[in-house]
Protein backbone atom coordinates (compact mmCIF):
# COMPACT_ATOMS: atom_id res chain seq x y z
CA UNK A 1 0.00 0.00 0.00
CA UNK A 2 1.41 3.65 -1.04
CA UNK A 3 1.57 6.53 1.85
CA UNK A 4 -0.73 8.96 0.48
CA UNK A 5 0.23 11.96 -0.99
CA UNK A 6 -0.69 15.30 0.75
CA UNK A 7 -0.95 17.98 -1.69
CA UNK A 8 -2.08 21.69 -0.85
CA UNK A 9 -3.47 24.36 -2.96
CA UNK A 10 -1.94 27.23 -4.15
CA UNK A 11 -4.68 28.95 -5.10
CA UNK A 12 -8.21 29.01 -6.02
CA UNK A 13 -9.92 30.41 -9.15
CA UNK A 14 -13.04 33.24 -9.71
CA UNK A 15 -14.85 31.76 -12.74
CA UNK A 16 -17.57 33.03 -14.64
CA UNK A 17 -18.80 28.96 -14.56
CA UNK A 18 -21.13 28.86 -11.16
CA UNK A 19 -22.17 25.13 -12.03
CA UNK A 20 -20.80 22.19 -14.30
CA UNK A 21 -23.43 22.76 -16.19
CA UNK A 22 -22.63 24.37 -19.55
CA UNK A 23 -18.69 24.76 -19.00
CA UNK A 24 -17.04 23.72 -21.95
CA UNK A 25 -15.67 20.60 -22.23
CA UNK A 26 -12.23 21.80 -22.64
CA UNK A 27 -10.07 24.91 -22.67
CA UNK A 28 -9.85 27.67 -25.36
CA UNK A 29 -13.50 26.74 -26.73
CA UNK A 30 -14.94 29.72 -25.26
CA UNK A 31 -11.81 32.22 -24.93
CA UNK A 32 -14.53 35.05 -23.58
CA UNK A 33 -14.11 33.24 -20.08
CA UNK A 34 -11.23 34.96 -17.94
CA UNK A 35 -10.75 33.59 -15.04
CA UNK A 36 -8.87 35.41 -11.59
CA UNK A 37 -6.38 33.10 -10.00
CA UNK A 38 -6.27 34.26 -6.22
CA UNK A 39 -3.26 33.10 -4.15
CA UNK A 40 -3.50 31.52 -0.73
CA UNK A 41 -1.25 33.88 1.75
CA UNK A 42 1.55 31.08 1.91
CA UNK A 43 1.86 31.81 -2.67
CA UNK A 44 0.91 35.46 -2.68
CA UNK A 45 4.24 37.08 -3.09
CA UNK A 46 4.62 38.64 -6.37
CA UNK A 47 8.34 36.56 -6.58
CA UNK A 48 6.42 33.14 -7.60
CA UNK A 49 5.54 34.79 -11.04
CA UNK A 50 8.51 36.62 -12.09
CA UNK A 51 8.80 36.47 -15.17
CA UNK A 52 5.39 34.32 -16.20
CA UNK A 53 4.83 37.15 -18.70
CA UNK A 54 7.17 35.68 -20.79
CA UNK A 55 4.68 32.81 -21.14
CA UNK A 56 1.95 33.02 -23.65
CA UNK A 57 -0.09 30.18 -22.02
CA UNK A 58 0.26 28.26 -19.01
CA UNK A 59 -0.75 24.53 -17.62
CA UNK A 60 -3.24 24.64 -14.78
CA UNK A 61 -3.47 21.27 -12.34
CA UNK A 62 -6.36 21.52 -10.50
CA UNK A 63 -9.16 19.37 -8.52
CA UNK A 64 -12.12 18.46 -9.68
CA UNK A 65 -14.06 19.40 -6.35
CA UNK A 66 -17.27 18.89 -7.28
CA UNK A 67 -16.88 15.18 -8.29
CA UNK A 68 -13.74 13.90 -6.09
CA UNK A 69 -16.24 12.15 -3.35
CA UNK A 70 -18.15 10.92 -5.73
CA UNK A 71 -15.62 8.13 -6.40
CA UNK A 72 -14.48 6.99 -10.08
CA UNK A 73 -14.73 3.33 -11.99
CA UNK A 74 -12.82 1.66 -14.34
CA UNK A 75 -14.59 2.96 -17.73
CA UNK A 76 -16.45 6.15 -18.61
CA UNK A 77 -18.73 7.65 -21.55
CA UNK A 78 -16.76 10.52 -23.07
CA UNK A 79 -19.30 13.08 -24.72
CA UNK A 80 -17.69 13.17 -28.25
CA UNK A 81 -18.91 9.13 -28.28
CA UNK A 82 -22.37 10.22 -27.75
CA UNK A 83 -22.28 9.44 -23.80
CA UNK A 84 -23.04 6.03 -24.88
CA UNK A 85 -19.40 4.43 -25.72
CA UNK A 86 -17.43 3.17 -22.70
CA UNK A 87 -13.54 3.96 -22.38
CA UNK A 88 -10.68 3.62 -19.82
CA UNK A 89 -10.73 6.15 -17.21
CA UNK A 90 -7.47 6.53 -18.34
CA UNK A 91 -8.41 7.39 -22.10
CA UNK A 92 -10.46 10.22 -21.51
CA UNK A 93 -11.01 13.17 -19.25
CA UNK A 94 -13.58 12.51 -17.14
CA UNK A 95 -13.86 14.29 -13.76
CA UNK A 96 -14.30 11.16 -12.34
CA UNK A 97 -10.40 10.03 -11.92
CA UNK A 98 -8.84 7.99 -8.90
CA UNK A 99 -7.11 11.43 -7.69
CA UNK A 100 -9.78 13.87 -9.46
CA UNK A 101 -6.80 15.79 -11.13
CA UNK A 102 -7.67 18.11 -13.93
CA UNK A 103 -5.32 19.71 -16.11
CA UNK A 104 -5.68 22.80 -18.64
CA UNK A 105 -3.97 24.95 -21.04
CA UNK A 106 -4.90 28.72 -21.02
CA UNK A 107 -3.79 31.73 -21.95
CA UNK A 108 -1.75 34.15 -19.63
CA UNK A 109 -3.82 37.77 -19.38
CA UNK A 110 -1.71 39.63 -16.54
CA UNK A 111 -1.03 39.48 -12.79
CA UNK A 112 -2.54 41.94 -10.71
CA UNK A 113 -0.67 42.62 -6.91
CA UNK A 114 -3.58 44.56 -4.47
CA UNK A 115 -2.27 44.87 -1.43
CA UNK A 116 -1.39 41.12 0.16
CA UNK A 117 -3.60 39.78 -2.78
CA UNK A 118 -2.21 38.16 -5.62
CA UNK A 119 -4.26 37.41 -8.92
CA UNK A 120 -3.26 35.74 -11.70
CA UNK A 121 -5.79 36.46 -14.38
CA UNK A 122 -5.94 33.86 -17.24
CA UNK A 123 -8.39 33.34 -20.44
CA UNK A 124 -10.23 30.57 -22.47
CA UNK A 125 -10.80 28.61 -18.64
CA UNK A 126 -12.90 25.44 -18.74
CA UNK A 127 -12.84 25.72 -14.46
CA UNK A 128 -16.06 25.85 -12.27
CA UNK A 129 -15.80 28.91 -9.34
CA UNK A 130 -13.88 27.92 -6.60
CA UNK A 131 -11.97 25.16 -8.00
CA UNK A 132 -8.71 24.53 -5.95
CA UNK A 133 -5.82 25.27 -8.12
CA UNK A 134 -2.60 22.78 -7.19
CA UNK A 135 -0.20 23.95 -9.73
CA UNK A 136 0.91 26.34 -12.09
CA UNK A 137 3.45 25.97 -15.10
CA UNK A 138 4.53 27.67 -18.34
CA UNK A 139 3.65 25.94 -21.07
CA UNK A 140 6.42 25.28 -23.74
CA UNK A 141 5.48 24.92 -27.30
CA UNK A 142 8.00 22.79 -28.69
CA UNK A 143 7.42 20.40 -26.12
CA UNK A 144 3.83 20.21 -24.99
CA UNK A 145 2.72 20.89 -28.70
CA UNK A 146 3.34 17.32 -30.51
CA UNK A 147 2.80 17.92 -34.39
CA UNK A 148 2.68 13.96 -35.26
CA UNK A 149 -0.03 13.53 -32.42
CA UNK A 150 -3.07 11.87 -33.12
CA UNK A 151 -6.12 12.35 -30.91
CA UNK A 152 -8.00 9.26 -30.85
CA UNK A 153 -11.67 9.54 -31.07
CA UNK A 154 -11.36 13.79 -30.59
CA UNK A 155 -9.04 14.35 -33.31
CA UNK A 156 -10.29 18.36 -33.88
CA UNK A 157 -11.91 20.42 -31.51
CA UNK A 158 -15.47 20.37 -31.70
CA UNK A 159 -17.51 21.95 -34.78
CA UNK A 160 -20.60 24.37 -33.15
CA UNK A 161 -23.52 23.01 -33.66
CA UNK A 162 -25.81 25.10 -32.86
CA UNK A 163 -27.34 28.74 -33.86
CA UNK A 164 -27.75 31.33 -31.28
CA UNK A 165 -30.55 33.88 -31.37
CA UNK A 166 -31.74 36.28 -28.48
CA UNK A 167 -35.68 37.43 -28.15
CA UNK A 168 -36.42 40.89 -28.22
CA UNK A 169 -36.72 40.56 -24.36
CA UNK A 170 -33.10 38.72 -24.03
CA UNK A 171 -31.78 41.68 -25.78
CA UNK A 172 -32.81 44.48 -24.10
CA UNK A 173 -32.02 42.74 -20.98
CA UNK A 174 -28.29 42.79 -22.31
CA UNK A 175 -27.97 46.04 -22.54
CA UNK A 176 -29.28 46.03 -18.81
CA UNK A 177 -25.84 43.89 -18.24
CA UNK A 178 -23.37 45.63 -20.79
CA UNK A 179 -21.57 47.85 -18.52
CA UNK A 180 -20.63 45.14 -16.19
CA UNK A 181 -20.06 42.83 -18.24
CA UNK A 182 -19.05 43.86 -22.17
CA UNK A 183 -18.65 40.87 -23.91
CA UNK A 184 -21.85 39.29 -22.27
CA UNK A 185 -23.69 38.30 -25.60
CA UNK A 186 -20.36 36.95 -27.06
CA UNK A 187 -19.56 34.86 -23.78
CA UNK A 188 -23.06 33.73 -23.91
CA UNK A 189 -23.38 32.98 -27.84
CA UNK A 190 -20.09 31.15 -27.65
CA UNK A 191 -21.26 28.87 -24.59
CA UNK A 192 -24.32 28.21 -26.18
CA UNK A 193 -22.84 27.00 -29.79
CA UNK A 194 -20.94 24.46 -27.36
CA UNK A 195 -24.62 22.39 -27.03
CA UNK A 196 -23.81 22.19 -23.27
CA UNK A 197 -26.52 19.46 -23.23
CA UNK A 198 -25.80 15.89 -21.88
CA UNK A 199 -24.65 14.18 -25.71
CA UNK A 200 -27.09 11.31 -24.85
CA UNK A 201 -30.30 13.29 -24.25
CA UNK A 202 -29.67 15.40 -26.85
CA UNK A 203 -32.35 14.21 -29.59
CA UNK A 204 -34.56 13.64 -27.11
CA UNK A 205 -34.93 16.96 -25.41
CA UNK A 206 -36.58 18.90 -28.25
CA UNK A 207 -37.70 22.66 -27.00
CA UNK A 208 -37.27 21.99 -23.45
CA UNK A 209 -36.30 24.94 -21.88
CA UNK A 210 -33.04 25.22 -19.74
CA UNK A 211 -31.07 27.53 -17.23
CA UNK A 212 -27.16 28.00 -16.78
CA UNK A 213 -25.37 30.59 -14.60
CA UNK A 214 -22.35 32.81 -15.96
CA UNK A 215 -21.06 35.23 -13.26
CA UNK A 216 -24.01 36.47 -11.21
CA UNK A 217 -26.62 35.82 -14.19
CA UNK A 218 -29.21 32.86 -14.81
CA UNK A 219 -29.52 32.50 -18.78
CA UNK A 220 -32.61 31.16 -19.57
CA UNK A 221 -32.63 29.13 -23.61
CA UNK A 222 -34.43 26.38 -25.49
CA UNK A 223 -33.57 24.65 -28.28
CA UNK A 224 -35.86 23.80 -31.93
CA UNK A 225 -34.41 22.51 -35.06
CA UNK A 226 -30.57 23.31 -34.10
CA UNK A 227 -31.50 26.82 -33.46
CA UNK A 228 -30.72 28.10 -29.70
CA UNK A 229 -32.95 30.88 -28.53
CA UNK A 230 -31.83 33.20 -25.32
CA UNK A 231 -35.62 34.54 -24.51
CA UNK A 232 -34.49 35.85 -20.69
CA UNK A 233 -31.58 37.15 -18.83
CA UNK A 234 -31.86 38.18 -15.07
CA UNK A 235 -29.65 38.67 -12.08
CA UNK A 236 -29.41 36.18 -8.99
CA UNK A 237 -29.58 37.82 -5.80
CA UNK A 238 -25.94 36.10 -4.05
Amino acid sequence: MQTPIQITPVAFIKSPYKQKFAIPRQPNLVREAIGEIHFEPTFSDHNCLREIEQFSHLWLLFQFHETAEQGWTPTVTPPRLGGTTRVGVFASRSTFRPNSIGMSAVEFVDVVQSGVSLILRVRGIDLLDGTPILDIKPYIPYADCVMASTGGYAPAAPQNSLQVNFSMVARTQLETFNTRYPDLELFITHVLQQDPRPAQHVKSEKNREFGMFLYDLNIRWRVADQTCEVFFIEAVDK
